[in-house]
Parts: structure tokens; sequence; C-alpha cells
């Protein structure tokens, strides 16, 4: 066999045997980056969900302990760490108040406040205050789930809150007899809550 034709095929192969051996690393690297993303977005947008609503209902916890919100209509969302304030305040210094408490949550990126305090608006303030009247099931709600996360007992505790007409039902499970009854003191107490149900609340000690 000719020397130069041998080493020839000898480059030829190892050339090929290089561009598979590259081919081979790069697919590997493409599957593994796939795999280390797709379910980093999907936990991430999820987490962004769950802090979303924290937010919320601890900005809610604070206006309902504050004199200064008294008579106020505000509606509380938040989208990504920002925080929406819709609705109708007395005056500007309780329409301050309302940024202000909501900027003191942690977790909060910004306050898009919205609230109106024109005297013109006082039509619009009685309109909302008739449909709170109406919808205060919501608002017992929003009570009750700020005793339970404030008080030393409850707070951590895993409960489901939900009202109607002035009926609180709990469900959740806690850690014993004495947890339940004392979650179902807390929401008795509030004002506007007719009866409370805890059939749906159960004792982990049996």
């Amino acid at each position: 066999m000719d020397t130069a034709s041998g080493s020839a095929r000898i480059r030829r192969a190892l050339t090929a045997i290089g561009v598979a051996a590259s081919l081979s690393v790069c697919l590997a690297a493409g599957a593994a980056a796939a795999d280390d993303t797709t379910p980093t977005a999907h936990s991430d947008s999820a987490g962004a969900a769950i802090g979303d609503a924290a937010i919320t209902t601890k900005v809610k916890a604070k206006y309902l302990g504050d004199d200064r919100l008294k008579g106020s209509h505000i509606k509380v969302t938040t989208t990504n760490g920002v925080v929406t304030l819709t609705g109708s305040a007395l005056g500007a210094d309780s329409k301050s108040a309302a940024e202000e408490l909501a900027k003191e949550v942690n977790g909060v990126k910004s306050v898009d406040d919205e609230l109106v305090t024109s005297a013109s608006q006082g039509s619009a303030h009685k309109a909302m205050a008739t449909t709170e009247r109406v919808g205060s099931d919501s608002w017992i709600t929003t009570k009750v789930k700020s005793e339970i996360m404030v008080d030393s007992v409850s707070k951590g505790f895993k409960v489901s809150v939900k009202t109607v007409n002035g009926v609180v039902m709990l469900s959740g499970v806690l850690p014993n007899d004495d947890a339940v009854a004392h979650v179902k003191d807390l929401a008795e107490k509030v004002e506007g809550v007719k009866s409370v149900k805890t059939s749906q609340l159960k004792s982990a000690a049996g």
C-alpha cells in the first residue's frame, strides 16, 4: 500500500470521528439546556401567582385595623408585585395612608394609586358603599383570614375561608381539636358573622 495514500485515509477517518463526536456533544448540551429551562420558568410563574395573592391579603389586613381608612372603600389587586388601589377614599389623608400602608408590605415593588377623593364623586362613593354591603361576605372572609393570620396561636395554620350570607365555612387540617375550636372562636368574633361551620375543618390528631 502506498504510504501517502494510507496516511490520507487515516486523516479522513480521524476527521469523521471528530465531527461525529462534536455533533454528539452539541446534541447532549442542547437537550440538557432544554431540560433545565422549562421547569424553572413554570415554577417561577407559579411562585409569582402565590406571592401576589399573599401580598393582596396582607395589604387588606393592614387596612382593616387603621382608623384613617374608616369609611373608605378600597379594592386591592396585585400583579407581579405591583399593587393597584381602586375605589374611593374619604380624603387626601386616607388616600395617602392607603398608599403608605401598601408600600410597607414585604414583596411590594410599587403602588399604583387610582383612588378617588374628589367631592364630585359623592354619588359614586354612595353607590360603592351599597355594593360593599351587598358583597360584605367578601369583607367578612378577608377579616377572618387576617384574624387567623395575625393571631399568635393560629399563625401559620392552613385554613380556607368562605362566607355566604354571613355564614363562615372553614376547611383545612389543623394539629388538634383545640386548634379547631380556637380558629372557630376567632371567626365568630368578626363583626358581621352570623355563624361558623367547621364540618370541613379536620383535626390531624384524629
